[in-house]
């Protein structure tokens, strides 16, 4: 018995040794280093400041993005398609070959043509196969036969007329002689008159090879301007009547930005002013002109028409409902942080406003947005540091810069 109390004794006296020497540890019993006063680390964010920028005074209306030129294309001279090289979407070039007919016709046409003008040129005695078409009329054997005609039967007349003076002939020889003269006249008129209607005739059907050979190269279809194919019109093997259309093309650089800005801002719209363009779902800003204005107020619903010209980068498409904004007054500023630093969550945005080493939620009313930018018009002041992409940062979080 003494000996199970002494042992006992001894049990207690160790727990108790042990005990004080882990109470005067100074760490945990997890291994784990305790922040001193009770204290999380601060988060390390980055921040910039509310600053005040020149954006100008703007006019922001929505309107519709229009293709600046659009033509429909189409064959000027009938024929069966033999071949098209483009279609729907397709990049066209100015010049660029499009379609092109079946020209076996048309070759034959021009054939034709070329046949009658030799022969019309052999007629006036040219080289058939010559450019050269001047001729000068006295110059060609039908005319110079005439003359000579004409010149023998003068000089009889001539002749007669001092015999019948001389009382050697009677006088009704001489009128004999005198119709004589009078006909070779009338035939060298009438020779004249032919080389003339050869040269008529030469000029018609060196005009009708012209035409035949542009009717030919007609069969081949150009694109008359750089754009897009909207829709193809026409398919291989169909006959087309002269003017049918084979394919639509529009003009997408620049495109025609339309707009209806009420008439109690139309005021302040001057030709020339710059326009920031947005599109839903595409967060670039694009930048186009005032070009056109119309001269009048619309009465039906009190509104100017705008035009502007607005570059595009290949991403925009005419027909694009958009969200521009003119801007009227270049030297205006407005109160601005950067876009990453604003969050949105059920409608509301905020924006998360170092003071006092701790991230503090504000409400903001926002504005006029840029590629990097955000016009504030209600919330923070100028000067107070907002966190630039803050994520998940809770407000009373301590935070610090880096």
């Amino acid at each position: 018995m003494r000996l199970f109390t002494s042992l006992s004794a001894f049990a207690l006296l160790t727990l108790l040794v042990f005990g004080s020497l882990a109470c005067k540890s100074d760490y945990p019993a997890s291994g784990k280093a305790a922040i001193p006063d009770g204290k999380s680390q601060p988060r390390q964010v980055k921040t910039a400041k509310v600053v005040e920028m020149p954006i100008g005074q703007t006019v922001t209306v929505n309107g519709t993005l229009a293709a600046y030129d659009q033509t429909t294309v189409g064959v000027k001279v009938p024929g069966r398609l033999q071949t098209i090289s483009i279609d729907l979407g397709s990049v066209v070039h100015k010049g660029q070959v499009i379609a092109q007919l079946e020209q076996q016709d048309y070759k034959l046409r021009v054939q034709q043509a070329e046949a009658a003008l030799a022969q019309a040129r052999a007629r006036l005695g040219l080289s058939p196969d010559g450019a050269d078409d001047r001729v000068t009329a006295e110059e060609t054997g039908t005319v110079r036969q005439a003359k000579a005609v004409l010149d023998d039967a003068k000089l009889k007349r001539d002749r007669a007329a001092k015999l019948v003076q001389q009382g050697v002939i009677p006088h009704a020889e001489y009128d004999t002689v005198d119709s004589d003269y009078k006909v070779a006249l009338s035939r060298y008129q009438d020779g004249l008159e032919e080389i003339r209607n050869r040269q008529g005739l030469l000029a018609q059907r060196r005009t009708e090879l012209a035409l035949a050979k542009q009717q030919l190269a007609d069969t081949i279809v150009y694109a008359p301007m750089e754009g897009v194919v909207q829709l193809k019109k026409a398919s291989v093997g169909e006959y087309l009547a002269a003017g049918a259309p084979v394919v639509d093309i529009v003009r997408i650089d620049p495109l025609r930005l339309r707009v209806d800005v009420p008439e109690r801002e139309a005021h302040s719209i001057r030709i020339g002013q710059s326009v920031r363009v947005t599109v839903e779902g595409d967060a670039e800003s694009y930048l186009g002109y005032v070009k056109r204005l119309s001269p009048t107020i619309t009465e039906q619903n009190r509104v100017l028409a705008v035009e502007a010209d607005v570059r595009n980068n290949g991403r925009l498409r005419p027909g694009a409902f958009v969200r521009s904004e003119i801007v009227t007054d270049q030297t205006s500023t407005a109160v601005t942080v950067p876009s990453s630093s604003i969050v949105t969550f059920a409608g509301i945005e905020k924006v998360m406003v170092v003071e006092n080493g701790k991230a503090t939620e504000k409400p903001v009313t926002t504005g006029r947005r840029g590629p990097d930018w955000i016009e504030i018009k209600a919330g923070v002041n100028i000067g107070q540091i907002v966190v630039v992409d803050p994520g998940n940062l809770q407000s009373g979080t301590a935070v610090i810069e880096f």
